[in-house]
């Protein structure tokens, strides 16, 4: 790896901690020139804008989340134990703090004020999300490991819903264990 990549890695990767911590609006270039230790200018060098560098950065996560479940599917093939497995992962990463929330979630928050460019990331994000969700409840049903009490499509939007409110609950309570217990009744109820 190039210094150049590695910059522009330890750029993203400072600027995903930050927007976790407080925001699209909660950073500045300053802020994570400071933390990862360069010039403000060299960041411009990188991602010429705060939206060249958000955009990236949810283009990378949407990337990082599709290469996880293409792993996940390949490695699990029961729908039922994907979803399980799906929300261990999360379980985890807010447990050892190693990603306390979904960066794509928490920006969607912030959708009203956010530049076009970045909002049409987040909304891309979802829409891959619902879409392999959907097609778990469907596969899961066909196979009748998941008994579905509404559409597909409708069992993976409240699916998605809960495991981001879980986040919120973690969150807010400070608690990592109100993830499992928020989000393991949805899991409970779709088991058959």
């Amino acid at each position: 790896m190039t210094n150049f990549s590695r910059t522009s890695d330890d750029i993203l990767a400072c600027a995903r901690s930050l927007i976790v911590a407080g925001g699209y609006n909660g950073f500045s270039f300053a802020d994570i020139a400071e933390v990862v230790g360069i010039r403000k200018a060299s960041i411009h060098h990188h991602f010429p804008t705060k939206v060249d560098l958000v955009r990236k950065l949810v283009v990378q996560y949407r990337e990082d989340a599709e290469a996880g479940i293409a792993d996940l599917e390949r490695q699990v093939s029961n729908p039922r134990e994907q979803l399980g497995a799906y929300l261990r992962y999360w379980e985890t990463c807010i447990s050892d703090s190693s990603r306390s929330f979904c960066v794509c979630a928490l920006l969607a928050t912030e959708l009203p004020v956010l530049p076009q460019e970045i909002a049409a990331e987040i909304r891309a994000y979802f829409r891959f999300l619902s879409g392999w969700l959907t097609s778990v409840m469907e596969r899961g049903a066909q196979k009748g490991s998941l008994g579905l009490t509404d559409t597909p499509r409708v069992e993976a939007e409240t699916f998605m819903a809960a495991v981001h409110g879980a986040m919120l609950s973690a969150r807010a309570y400070g608690d990592p264990k109100m993830f499992a217990l928020v989000t393991n009744p949805h899991l409970r109820r779709l088991s058959r």
